[in-house]
């Protein structure tokens, strides 16, 4: 059974490709981007835990 890390990371708008595509060089999938309550942006990413 594979084992995941997490990471919830804050997005800035006029940067999210490239923050996004930061974490994705590092082997961090983007499992959801959700708007909070005060308009700012959240990313939740995860890979799987090296063991």
């Amino acid at each position: 059974m594979t084992t995941w890390e997490d990471v919830t990371v804050p997005l800035i708008v006029h940067n999210t490709k490239a923050i996004l595509d930061n974490w994705g060089s590092d082997g961090w999938e983007l499992v959801q981007v959700v708007v909070m309550p005060e308009g700012n942006l959240v990313a939740y990413l995860k890979r799987p835990l090296q063991s």
